[in-house]
């Protein structure tokens, strides 16, 4: 849990691209400390489900990078175990996000019928989870088609006032309610391509709305 009074890590501390220089408040969690996190979270994964075939469905494009790390280790896990687990990955594309403001409904762009998750077990990877509400309508139509198993893995959960207390299955990181930006997550399309998650400042927020 980071906590609100948590100030980051100052930028000169970290290499990220130079295009983004003068748009960023912090970083707030470093890559390494990422990737150790996903590693801890798969072991908690396999350890809660792994006697089972999972299909692992990727919410797109903010969970992609956090999904591939997630599923690659997981199938090491997998690979080094007694039981060999098959593990099959579906895409689901969600937008709830306009510049930095939720929407408040949640509009499916793409992704495969969803019917084909019936009597699946499911691992929702999502990237970001607010007020709950987008999970919370998207759990609702998987379980339309009568999945085996649902569980949620999120690598970030926002504190925020306007939460319905949805609490995913497996959680990264717990941090203050501030809009951020890297490791895959976007303002606008920018910033995916930083390694680090970080705190976007108003400056980068004006310069890239739309």
């Amino acid at each position: 849990m980071l906590l609100d009074s948590w100030p980051g890590y100052d930028l000169d501390l970290f290499t990220y691209p130079q295009h983004y220089y003068g748009d960023l408040e912090c970083v707030l969690i470093p890559h390494g400390i990422i990737v150790d996190r996903i590693e801890r979270l798969a072991k908690d994964i396999m350890k809660d489900i792994g006697y089972h075939d999972i299909l692992v469905l990727c919410v797109l494009k903010g969970g992609y990078k956090f999904c591939a790390d997630l599923v690659e280790h997981l199938k090491n896990i997998s690979r080094n175990s007694d039981r060999f687990v098959s593990m099959k990955v579906d895409f689901i594309r969600l937008k709830s996000y306009k510049n930095d403001r939720s929407m408040g409904e949640m509009q499916i762009i793409g992704g495969e019928d969803l019917s084909t998750l019936a009597g699946k077990n499911v691992l929702i990877v999502e990237d970001v989870v607010g007020t709950g509400r987008t999970m919370k309508a998207l759990l609702s139509s998987i379980e339309k088609y009568k999945p085996n198993m649902v569980k949620v893995a999120s690598l970030l959960v926002k504190r925020t006032a306007r939460s319905d207390s949805f609490r995913p299955d497996y959680a990264g990181f717990e941090i203050p309610d501030v809009f951020v930006v890297g490791y895959a997550l976007d303002y606008n399309e920018y910033f995916r391509d930083l390694n680090h998650i970080c705190v976007i400042n108003e400056h980068g927020k004006e310069k890239y709305r739309i």
